[in-house]
């Protein structure tokens, strides 16, 4: 399968952020990338950066969206409503949609399967915080957010795997690649147990928290990791291209 590098913009970007699509753009011109490339911007910004990327390597997907297709849910935005922006997936689950506004796994696995029914991947996001870790409990947390999350019918052509420890979250902190790879291998076996082998080994499983140019190479030559999502370390094209080189 082809790695997948994701920028996750989070609450950042305003109009002037074109520029950055624009010269991520420029860094891949003439040379096919090594993994596909995709940008998740705020909603706002979803259409002028899919229509700056359109053409290129590089793909705009979303950072959440709502379980209906429409319907009096004031604030919110669909998965349809994204995929006519331009968007091509949707980060669902982030460890900051849980904590901050109480999602929980049953609801990530409905927003997947909205998600799934627009026409876009879901990119369903799992992880454990630094208590938890602690407890020794990390492998119970992402197996019961693993079980709970993933879409019915879930693909490798529908689906994606986030594993992003909270604790890594834009703190600097990374796993050990021991770490990260038992994790991973626990994910890879749970989707095993859900789905099936072929469809196991099909479904991308992403490594995200804290990943920047100096240690992508590093993280990304681990078993069973097969691409970044990437936090603010894709908000400078220059930093995301260092990334992306590293595939």
């Amino acid at each position: 399968m082809k790695p997948l590098a994701a920028g996750n913009w989070k609450m950042n970007g305003l109009k002037a952020s074109v520029s950055e699509i624009n010269a991520l753009k420029d860094s891949l011109d003439g040379a096919a990338p090594a993994c596909d490339v995709m940008i998740c911007p705020p909603a706002t910004l979803v259409l002028p950066l899919a229509d700056a990327a359109a053409g290129s390597a590089v793909q705009i997907g979303a950072q959440d969206c709502h379980t209906a297709v429409s319907g009096a849910h004031t604030g919110d935005i669909s998965a349809a409503m994204l995929k006519d922006a331009g968007a091509a997936a949707v980060i669902v689950g982030h460890s900051e949609r849980r904590a901050d506004h109480g999602e929980t796994s049953e609801l990530v696995k409905t927003k997947a399967e909205a998600a799934i029914a627009a026409g876009l991947t879901a990119i369903v996001c799992l992880g454990e915080t630094l208590a938890e870790r602690e407890a020794g409990d990390t492998l119970s947390v992402v197996h019961a957010q693993l079980n709970g999350s993933l879409p019915g019918g879930a693909t490798g052509a529908t689906t994606v795997i986030a594993y992003e420890p909270v604790w890594a979250i834009g703190s600097g902190l990374t796993p050990t690649a021991d770490q990260v790879a038992e994790v991973h291998q626990a994910i890879r076996a749970g989707l095993s147990a859900l789905t099936s082998a072929e469809e196991a080994h099909s479904i991308r499983i992403l490594y995200g928290g804290s990943v920047k140019p100096s240690n992508a190479a590093e993280l990304m030559a681990i078993d069973n990791v097969d691409g970044a999502l990437v936090g603010g370390a894709s908000l400078a094209a220059d930093d995301f291209a260092g990334i992306i080189a590293a595939f």
